[in-house]
């Protein structure tokens, strides 16, 4: 299979993904005081939003790789 209907199919795939998903959020540490040796932290939850607009694009430039791939055969 050639490398180019790989990322073509990669790329549709992905982009179905973002707009399933719409975005996704994940978990860091951070400190909040610190006094010395002593010090206090905090999980802060961040969220992600991946833009429709994005997953669209990447669809579209997914099926345009896969034509052209398929196309140079």
């Amino acid at each position: 299979m050639k490398t180019s209907i790989i990322v073509g199919v990669l790329l549709v795939v992905l982009g179905a993904a973002a707009l399933v998903y719409k975005g996704f959020s994940f978990t860091t540490e951070e400190t909040v005081a610190q006094i010395g040796p002593l010090k206090a932290t905090a999980e802060v939850e961040n969220d992600v939003a991946i833009p429709e607009v994005l997953g669209i694009i990447a669809i579209v430039a997914g099926i345009a790789v896969v034509a052209l791939g398929a196309r140079k055969k």
